[in-house]
């Protein structure tokens, strides 16, 4: 896929850093799959995978966490 933002780079498969703010309450995901551009870096997250994050998300939001840094492949294990 073509880079959208710079429309030279090939985005390919690597990873990334989520972070999600919500009224108070960050959740930092690490190791986060996405496709990556090989010229300027810009990242995408599918939507499947978005879903996940924003559910593990508001259950970390539902919970009281200030701030909570975690690694993607923990989520997948996750009892959704």
């Amino acid at each position: 896929m073509k880079c959208v933002v710079c429309k030279h780079g090939d985005a390919r498969s690597g990873t990334t850093t989520v972070t999600l703010t919500r009224n108070g309450p960050t959740l930092v995901v690490k190791g986060v799959p996405a496709r990556v551009c090989s010229n300027c870096g810009e990242e995408y997250v599918d939507e499947l995978t978005t879903a996940r994050l924003l559910e593990v998300a508001e259950q970390a939001a539902r919970s009281g966490v200030e701030v909570e840094v975690r690694d993607y492949a923990g989520l997948e294990s996750s009892p959704s």
